[in-house]
């Protein structure tokens, strides 16, 4: 009786030991559960369950690779269980061996194909796999079973936001959060597709809702970082990706921290921000074309250029990428280089608004007119506020006659555009048009002179009734512009009584007078580039010219230079509109300036204008020519090669002397 009892004993101690087993491995604790499994499998080798779930509890303390084998060697004791199938694929997963993994899930499926776990999980190896559509489908074979799965609703929005539907997305995580509201992981993935839909204060609130769940959330902090720099709040945006950084310090995250460095103009931190972002990951192409962007704005474009190419290497096919190439091809003056990287830019992507814009600045600049004019329409959509479609009124494209119309022309960008293109509301006007110009308020008293063939009004003024309007830089398409049939500017004058206060508050004149401008805009697409300081001006300087300050705005670097110059006089305070400063260069006998507005009111008037450009120069002053079609009294000085201002200036300078002896 004893002998036959003893079976009996034994298998009730390895069920005991396995019941204690599982009992330790619910409640968390690991060791004791593997202790315990360890001892049924010493007893019974074949033991299945212990095998099964001594893996599991392997893989749950990220012993992978023990816990696979234990699992396969589980399931070649019993194939039949589809659990043991899943939990393998699980481990293959996260050895990164997600074709294996999709293998097993198709035997769990096959066994049990209403378990919605194993869906879920397949959508998880093809997704791994970048199989996002394939995914999908999985994803909602798991909810169909299980509709309301959180981790189903939560991964399906992941796949749809790397297949670029952020709207789908958005829904599936809000599906996500319906089913688990305290999810942190789906509150931060809903911003995410936030972001990406632009609507960034509830982008910001969906991560603050998953840092309040798991405060050191860091994928949660580092999307809120790029949520508020995209808000322009870049101090708060910093913090916030700094926070990320702290938790896990990620090739993006530091990346994402040089952005906002470079938006708040501390460039050479970003750039240390990007070098540490490819350290940690030189395979991320995000991190080498964000080097590239900071590159850029810090006037290194050799440098930007083999940033954009490595990340290029390692996505060829970004639009983003080939079109900040572009930009950066451009500033070396390689205006071939540059088209093809445009080209690209729009062949993968045709509705990107960047590339064929500047393609078109490519184009124009080389004299390409007609085929310039139609691409430079793409600025209307990087900047909509251009083709007002608020108006009621249509649109002049060139076609429509103008005879006993009256024609709305608004301006846009900047002053020196409304001053270079206003000449086409003459054109307009021989067209037979009535005509109203809207210009920015400080060019209106000086640009009344067009009255009355133009009526001119400030933006912002009721213009009254009008039957067309354009925007003032689309005319030159509607007139079909070509290098030979530029309409001629009118010639501004300065006003007689102004003229006569600016002669008396200058003086006896005893000396040939030249006029400096030396910066524009700092908000200027292009500042860094086009912009000198007077420092750099200061070799032109001699005794025998008296020299005038034409700089309405000064840097602190520049007011401190002036105010060291004697020889330079500054009527900034003076210079309150256009008008004052087009009587203040009446009085002059040449100007020298960058490419800003001074250039374009001087050259107007018909005053002699030396403008110093930079290698890749704006559009309108055209290449390989010192002079300007646009306007007959302009004399153009180029760099030589990128940011070479010296020989800009020593070029001048020699001038200068043959003009003067």
């Amino acid at each position: 009786m004893r002998c036959e009892a003893e079976p009996d004993a034994a298998a009730q101690a390895v069920r005991a030991t396995l019941q204690a087993a599982v009992e330790r491995h619910q409640r968390g604790d690991y060791a004791g559960a593997e202790r315990l499994y360890r001892e049924v499998l010493a007893r019974q080798p074949d033991h299945f369950d212990a095998c099964h779930l001594l893996g599991v509890a392997l893989l749950q303390t990220g012993r992978l690779e023990d816990g696979r084998a234990l699992i396969a060697r589980a399931i070649a004791l019993k194939p039949t269980v589809g659990a043991a199938h899943s939990n393998l694929a699980m481990a293959l997963m996260g050895l990164g061996r997600n074709a294996e993994a999709l293998a097993s899930l198709d035997q769990a499926i096959a066994l049990q194909p209403q378990v919605a776990e194993s869906h879920n999980n397949r959508g998880i190896a093809l997704a791994n796999l970048g199989r996002q559509s394939d995914a999908l489908t999985s994803y909602d074979a798991a909810l169909a079973r299980n509709p309301a799965y959180p981790e189903a609703h939560n991964n399906r929005g992941t796949a749809l936001l790397a297949l670029g539907q952020p709207a789908e997305a958005l829904a599936a995580f809000e599906a996500a959060v319906t089913a688990r509201p305290d999810y942190p992981e789906a509150h931060g993935n809903r911003g995410l597709a936030l972001n990406q839909l632009r609507r960034l204060p509830e982008a910001v609130a969906a991560f603050d809702r998953a840092l309040g769940l798991k405060p050191d959330f860091a994928e949660a902090q580092q999307g809120r970082g790029v949520a508020l720099a995209m808000l322009e709040r870049p101090a708060e945006a910093l913090a916030s990706l700094d926070a990320a950084i702290g938790l896990q310090p990620t090739a993006l995250a530091y990346s994402y921290r040089g952005n906002v460095l470079c938006a708040l103009k501390r460039l050479d931190e970003a750039l240390a921000s990007h070098d540490r972002a490819v350290e940690l990951d030189a395979q991320n192409h995000e991190a080498h074309h964000n080097r590239g962007f900071t590159l850029q704005a810090m006037s290194r474009p050799a440098e930007a250029v083999a940033s954009y190419q490595a990340a290029l290497n390692l996505h060829p096919d970004n639009p983003d990428i080939l079109n900040n190439l572009g930009n950066s091809l451009q500033d070396l003056g390689d205006a071939g280089g540059a088209l093809a990287a445009y080209d690209r830019a729009i062949a993968l992507k045709p509705d990107h608004a960047d590339a064929p814009m500047n393609k078109a600045l490519v184009l124009l600049r080389l004299g390409r007119l007609e085929e310039g004019w139609p691409l430079y329409e793409w600025r209307k959509a990087k900047w909509p506020g251009v083709s007002r479609a608020d108006l009621p009124q249509p649109t002049w494209t060139g076609v429509e006659s103008l005879a006993s119309k009256t024609l709305l022309l608004r301006r846009e960008q900047g002053l020196g555009d409304t001053l270079q293109f206003c000449r086409y509301a003459l054109a307009c006007r021989d067209r037979g048009a009535q005509v109203i110009l809207s210009v920015q308020p400080p060019l209106v008293r000086l640009l009344r002179q067009l009255e009355p063939q133009v009526r001119v009004i400030s933006e912002g003024a009721a213009p009254g009734a009008f039957d067309l309007h354009a925007a003032l830089m689309s005319l030159p398409l509607a007139f079909g512009t070509t290098l030979e049939t530029i309409p001629a500017g009118p010639q501004l004058v300065a006003e007689p009584a102004l003229t006569a206060l600016w002669a008396k508050r200058l003086g006896p004149k005893t000396r040939p007078r030249i006029g400096l401008a030396w910066s524009g805009s700092a908000a200027h697409v292009n500042d860094r580039n086009r912009s000198l300081s007077l420092q750099q001006l200061l070799p032109l300087l001699s005794d025998d010219v008296a020299w005038i300050s034409l700089q309405k705005e000064l840097r602190d670097a520049d007011a401190a230079a002036l105010e060291s110059q004697p020889r330079i006089r500054s009527f900034a305070g003076h210079l309150t509109d256009f008008a004052e400063t087009a009587a203040l260069i009446e009085q002059l006998d040449l100007v020298i300036t960058v490419d800003t507005s001074v250039a374009h009111l001087a050259a107007a008037m018909g005053k002699p204008t030396w403008i110093l450009l930079p290698l890749n120069p704006d559009f309108r002053w055209l290449a390989g020519r010192d002079d300007s079609p646009w306007y007959p009294s302009v004399r153009l000085f180029r760099q030589p090669r990128f940011g070479d201002w010296a020989a800009v200036i020593g070029d001048v300078a020699s001038e200068l002397a043959a003009r003067f002896a």
